[in-house]
């Protein structure tokens, strides 16, 4: 009975785990991407004329 428990721990511990909040969200990789395309708009804006 031991082993059923200890699973049920385990399932309940990652399971926690797994849907916890996670604080940063998608801010500094949005910001990131956004720097990056701006970016490369300017590198290629010169040599198309």
């Amino acid at each position: 009975m031991l082993i059923p428990l200890v699973a049920a721990i385990g399932a309940g511990v990652w399971g926690s785990w797994a849907t916890r909040h996670r604080g940063a969200g998608d801010g500094p990789e949005l910001a990131g991407y956004e720097r990056f395309r701006e970016a490369m708009e300017r590198s290629h804006g010169t040599d198309a004329a």
